[in-house]
């Protein structure tokens, strides 16, 4: 009897000028976890969405538990147990984690009257069934985003789910909570579920998979059991290059004044007695676990969080920036942690985003813009940042995430900052772009830019930093300058000065 509970059979898929799958065939073992990966716009999510019956193959069939479609719709793959996390989760946020978790299923019960017992039931006995502990009463946005994962996938089993999609589940997680998603993700697994888990991070992807499939181009460039690859060979076979992250070392006279200098700055609640100074052709890194207050401290430097006290000095003066707009003026630009909602316009054109800070120096009277000096300027961008698109024009919410990314750091860099803040620039990107991302920073600061970098990847941090600040609880707990980070135990003293302050969260007693 088969073992196999998906058998995709040269499925193809091709939208306007695009083959995003091309005869691709792959196999899902039952109780296994399966990881597909592949750049941004590879075919990996074009497959999950065919699977999941969102599109339509235009060749190939489809064998779920032994059953045969030529295509499927979102109904018929739930019936066969098929059920996708995406990104966003998909929860209502004034919901209680109970009701995501027991709705969904009591309406393919056909429930037509809420009986909330027996939500709190069905809620219930999903958490029990992968041993963990969350608040049932708590509504979604209440709970931290492992705790929305864990809802996510309660719902899912909630629905008999027999293979679950996992699209980046671990992308705005801290280093403790991808630990214990991972440890449900495999106890998922022990208990019969197929999971095909969707990933950036390689060193997840060799933590918890079973077999690989790598995706290149809408191509499948093979099938590997995890054990018979290693990070290059993978990131090889993904990209069909080497990929190389040269580490950072300034440059520029080591005694240069201060181009920003914070001392004790706090804003009640976010962070407390922050000090700290960024040369020109520095990249300052700003690692801490997410809740540290690095982020919020990134909003107050850009003027969108404004401290309590303490004093910004920008090139020698004091700077009150009580807004955005006072911080472009100075020369700062920021990089938003989410650039979906914070950094860009989605449904405009690359054109219109790249030009976005750049409107008062392209006006013409009153009322015009110059379209010709417009047009050039963002030309160059793509062309600068090397963003893969058909043209200038091309909505910036089609692009992939590592496109996206790269039209945010193209229309601050047009601006010329001489600060530019960084939070969490990679995040959801892979591993080919992120080699650009960090190129076009270092080329930024070896420009006599000054760069903050705020991260949670030690990887990157010490690939691209010449200084690091580490944040705990609100404070800057460390200090490690361009001799520290040259010492051969850099890495492994700031990954303990991290894993400290997250047994101390543990031992106040933090819930999923």
């Amino acid at each position: 009897m088969s073992n196999l509970v998906l058998q995709a059979k040269a499925l193809s898929k091709k939208f306007v000028g695009v083959q995003a799958l091309d005869k691709v065939s792959l196999d899902i073992e039952a109780g296994t976890i399966h990881c597909l990966a592949g750049e941004n716009g590879s075919g990996k999510s074009t497959f999950v969405k065919t699977i999941s019956g969102i599109y339509q193959p235009d060749e190939g069939e489809i064998v779920l538990n032994g059953n045969v479609y030529a295509a499927l719709t979102p109904a018929h793959a739930m019936r066969e147990g098929v059920q996708v996390i995406y990104q966003d989760l998909s929860l209502f946020p004034y919901m209680s984690l109970a009701e995501n978790i027991a709705l969904n299923r009591l309406r393919l019960d056909g429930v037509k009257i809420v009986d909330w017992k027996e939500v709190w039931r069905v809620a219930k006995e999903q958490t029990e069934k992968i041993g963990v502990d969350v608040d049932l009463n708590a509504t979604a946005i209440e709970t931290s985003m492992a705790g929305r994962q864990i809802a996510a996938i309660c719902r899912a089993l909630s629905q008999d789910a027999r293979l679950l999609f996992m699209d980046e589940p671990t992308a705005a997680l801290t280093r403790q909570e991808v630990d214990r998603l991972l440890k449900v993700v495999c106890e998922l697994k022990n208990n019969g579920l197929s999971v095909v888990f969707i990933s950036h991070k390689l060193d997840e992807i060799f933590r918890i998979s079973d077999n690989i499939t790598i995706f290149r181009d809408g191509k499948k460039v093979g099938d590997f059991e995890s054990a018979r690859l290693d990070e290059k060979s993978l990131a090889y076979h993904m990209t069909g290059r080497d990929v190389r992250y040269p580490r950072y070392r300034r440059e520029a006279e080591a005694a240069a004044a201060p181009l920003l200098a914070v001392k004790g700055l706090s804003k009640q609640g976010h962070y407390h007695d922050v000090s700290f100074e960024i040369r020109r052709g520095d990249i300052l890194g700003l690692i801490g676990l997410l809740g540290s207050g690095r982020t919020e401290l990134a909003m107050s430097l850009f003027g969108l969080n404004p401290p309590d006290t303490g004093v910004v000095a920008f090139e020698g003066k004091t700077a009150r920036i009580s807004s955005p707009v006072e911080a472009k003026r100075l020369g700062i630009a920021l990089l938003p942690e989410d650039r979906g909602s914070q950094g860009l316009f989605r449904e405009r054109g690359i054109r219109e985003n790249i030009t976005s800070t750049l409107l008062d120096r392209l006006a013409v009277g009153l009322r015009a813009i110059d379209a010709h000096r417009e047009r050039e300027i963002a030309e160059e961008g793509v062309k600068k940042l090397r963003i893969r698109a058909p043209g200038v024009e091309t909505p910036v919410g089609t692009l992939s995430g590592g496109n996206a990314q790269k039209v945010v750091v193209a229309k601050w860099s047009a601006a010329n900052p001489k600060l530019f803040i960084m939070d969490s620039p990679t995040v959801g990107i892979d591993i080919g772009s992120k080699a650009e991302i960090y190129e076009m920073v270092q080329s930024f600061a070896k420009g006599h830019m000054a760069v903050l970098f705020i991260t949670d990847e030690l990887e990157e941090l010490m690939c691209n930093c010449n200084r690091v600040l580490v944040m705990a609880n609100h404070r800057i707990i460390a200090a490690l300058d361009e001799g520290d980070m040259e010492q051969p135990g850099a890495e492994r003293r700031i990954a303990d000065l991290i894993g400290g302050s997250a047994r101390k969260e543990e031992e106040r007693g933090v819930r999923i």
